[in-house]
């Protein structure tokens, strides 16, 4: 990684502006999840160790103008009565948070009721030595995420004026341009965070200095999504390893019958392609022998363990079955870098969460053995956590779609901006 990071800084007396990512799951004003704010902790302590002036914290929360119009629909569907300012009340204000960071950082995190503006700027200068302030929900201000770079950079230009040096240690927030993660970094002085300088030595260990076998295990309901990531890894690993609903887009394109199994038929065409792709280019693509059906989409249905050559008409494949199970957890275990991205099955169901429950015992015994294990945020990361087992392997990315579009090549546009070293 070469940016600069906070141990290359000298904050004593500095004002300091830091983006976090504190996305978490909220309900009726209550944190649900306090992973994320956990995994922010050791930065925060590092600056406040090192005796900055003050220390200011911004993060955004959901997506309020596109989660209320969802709202509203349903309440109107439903026939229901919509509160919208009770519905933000409840799931995109950052005091909660602030107050579950103070109880968590055992010192007051005070709060500002705006992140830019007349109420903001007082609650900054109002910052005695050493204090902490969370800032609200940066998506609030329409000019975060404004198509406008004009737009952003003026709101960016507000922030920076809080601040002396700005600290990024947002990685689930880095594939965004907004005013908070990049155009900020036009304003101030820009450095990574301890937890955007792990998930970017991780993630590049995997994308540009893999220590091999090499073994990419791919899943999630769609194609679509992942598509560029699968072809961008196939030209790195030795072997990829394929489970979840896109593996019956796979089957498709091979000419299998599928039963009711989920299909993205304007996705056909594209699975050949990438099948006849990593034949030339030699790699392993290994699609699973056997699954799980079920005769409806619920956890109390039916269910057989069939061939992928039997899948019976009528019924839906919701999970990897146990040859295959059997054959993905030799290739992780004999390999020496793991990326996992998508789970295997419908994990949300404890029926068809075996298979991923699996694959995540697989990497802990493969990093036991001294396998670098990164998992990929979003839907894996939760899968790991769900099965307990997020601490037995290498790095559990905190970035969904970051972490997708760095495996994927892209150039993430908050790390872009951040100092490079000289």
């Amino acid at each position: 990684m070469n940016k600069k990071t906070v141990r290359e800084v000298d904050f004593r007396g500095k004002r300091v502006i830091m983006r976090v990512d504190f996305n978490v799951p909220m309900k009726n004003g209550a944190v649900q999840d306090d992973n994320r704010i956990k995994a922010a902790l050791p930065t925060i302590s590092y600056v406040l160790e090192h005796q900055p002036k003050y220390l200011v914290l911004m993060s955004h929360l959901g997506d309020p103008k596109k989660d209320v119009k969802k709202a509203k629909e349903k309440a109107e569907r439903d026939a229901k009565p919509f509160d919208e300012a009770k519905f933000i009340e409840g799931k995109h204000r950052m005091k909660p948070i602030a107050e579950q960071l103070s109880r968590l950082l055992k010192r007051p995190v005070k709060f500002a009721p705006a992140a830019i503006g007349p109420e903001a700027r007082a609650a900054v200068e109002a910052l005695g030595t050493g204090e902490v302030l969370m800032l609200e929900n940066t998506r609030f201000h329409p000019q975060e995420t404004s198509k406008e770079a004009s737009q952003r950079e003026a709101m960016a230009k507000e922030l920076a004026a809080y601040a002396d040096v700005f600290v990024n240690d947002a990685f689930g927030s880095a594939h965004r341009a907004h005013a908070s993660t990049e155009a900020i970094a036009a304003f101030l002085p820009a450095v990574a965070g301890l937890l955007m300088e792990k998930e970017l030595e991780y993630l590049d260990r995997a994308v540009s200095n893999p220590a091999k076998p090499y073994v990419a295990v791919m899943g999630g309901a769609k194609i679509s999504g992942k598509i560029d990531v699968i072809q961008n890894l196939m030209r790195k690993v030795d072997v990829l390893l394929i489970g979840g609903g896109m593996m019956f887009t796979f089957y498709k394109a091979q000419g299998l019958e599928i039963g009711k199994s989920l299909l993205e038929e304007d996705r056909v065409e594209m699975a050949k392609k990438i099948l006849e792709e990593a034949k030339a280019l030699g790699v392993r693509f290994l699609l699973p022998t056997d699954c799980v059906v079920a005769d409806a989409f619920d956890n109390g249905a039916k269910t057989q363990t069939v061939s992928i050559h039997a899948i019976p008409a009528g019924w839906q494949g919701l999970d990897i079955g146990p040859e295959t199970v059997k054959l993905f957890s030799d290739e992780i275990r004999k390999a020496k870098t793991v990326v996992w991205n998508g789970p295997m099955g419908v994990f949300e169901m404890d029926r068809f969460a075996e298979g991923t429950n699996a694959i995540a015992k697989a990497l802990g015994e493969a990093t036991r053995g001294g396998t670098v294990t990164i998992v990929g945020g979003g839907d894996s990361a939760a899968a790991i956590a769900k099965a307990g087992l997020e601490k037995s392997v290498s790095h559990v990315s905190t970035g969904g779609g970051a972490s997708l579009e760095f495996l994927e090549g892209k150039v993430l546009p908050g790390v872009a901006v951040l100092t490079t070293k000289t």
